[in-house]
């Protein structure tokens, strides 16, 4: 008889907060929907695993049908290490949805709490500091809100 299955289990590492500009329409069509692109121009990564700075570096790619955004961000952060810092480059695709209730919540200005949406992400990340290695030998998931001008995303590690 084969062994049973793992369970999966998540380490907390750290939580972005990337200042996202307002987003540009790379196409026609129904405002909302379709293709946009929306700059990440800074913001902070702080946590038990990782310390540093979002770069002013690149963007979110963001297509929206309906109820649901699928999302391909690219951008830097200047992580902290014994020696200064070492830049990391992310790579992070995700899924947001909502359904027709909380999304007329959300357009009506009301504060939708974390559980009512679903937003996460995944991440690859690339760098050739050593320090830094463990980024690049594992995945990682995140768990997204919005802020007015900002995106927060509590990153953790598949063990």
């Amino acid at each position: 008889m084969p062994e049973p299955l793992m369970n999966p289990a998540f380490e907390y590492c750290f939580e972005l907060r990337c200042r996202v500009e307002d987003a540009l329409p790379l196409g026609g069509g129904v405002p909302g929907e379709g293709l946009h692109f929306a700059r990440v121009s800074g913001g902070t990564v702080d946590g038990p695993r990782l310390r540093g700075a979002v770069l002013d570096s690149g963007g979110d790619w963001w297509n929206g049908r309906g109820l649901m955004v699928t999302l391909d961000a690219r951008y830097v952060i200047a992580a902290e290490v014994v020696d200064g810092t070492a830049g990391v480059e992310v790579v992070n695709r995700g899924i947001w949805r909502a359904d027709e209730r909380t999304f007329q919540r959300l357009v009506e200005g009301e504060e939708v709490a974390e559980q009512d949406l679903y937003y996460r992400t995944a991440f690859v990340f690339r760098t050739e500091h050593p320090e830094l290695a463990w980024l690049t030998e594992s995945q990682f998931i995140g768990y997204a809100r919005a802020e007015p001008g900002f995106v927060i995303i509590r990153v953790f590690r598949l063990i």
